[in-house]
């Protein structure tokens, strides 16, 4: 009997996963999705691998923040002139760039080493619901810390508090 399951074709195959966002926290779902591209999820992981799946994401717009971050949160970039730095606020970068938004977000759980950007090209980013991709997905992934409105007891009197 072998014990080379690991290095087989089929235990490197690649997955494709969809998660859908919309009404997600960008600080929660982006880790899972930095796993699914790692490929930390399969038995076989190793750091130095390249084992991970392909990961759409759909609803890009959708994606929420907690707290102020909606108003203070800033996305900085550089145009490489003297006193070139330029300041974007979230609000402003999810209605022009929303797939900008979970990039950047996704991009910073992931290691700093010469695979992040193997595993930053699986990744495919859709502010909306539609994708060409829709053949491909084997799996739909449910976050476990995916948002789910709390309804209380003066929300069923009240239909102005319901979420």
């Amino acid at each position: 009997m072998s014990q080379a399951v690991g290095s087989t074709a089929l235990a490197y195959a690649r997955v494709w996963h969809e998660v859908n966002v919309a009404n997600q926290v960008l600080g929660r779902v982006s880790p899972e999705i930095a796993k699914l591209l790692m490929g930390k999820h399969k038995p076989i992981f190793d750091p130095a691998a390249d084992c991970g799946d392909y990961v759409v994401v759909t609803n890009a717009a959708r994606v929420r923040v907690t707290g102020t971050k909606a108003q203070q949160k800033l996305y900085r970039y550089h145009t490489g002139h003297p006193g070139g730095l330029r300041e974007v606020p979230f609000k402003d970068m999810i209605t022009k760039k929303p797939t900008e938004v979970i990039r950047h977000a996704v991009s910073g759980m992931l290691p700093k080493n010469r695979l992040r950007d193997d595993r930053m090209a699986r990744l495919l980013i859709f502010p909306g619901k539609d994708h060409p991709y829709k053949k491909n997905i084997a799996k739909s992934f449910v976050s476990k810390t995916a948002y789910r409105p709390v309804i209380g007891p003066d929300a069923a009197a009240d239909p102005s508090l319901r979420v």
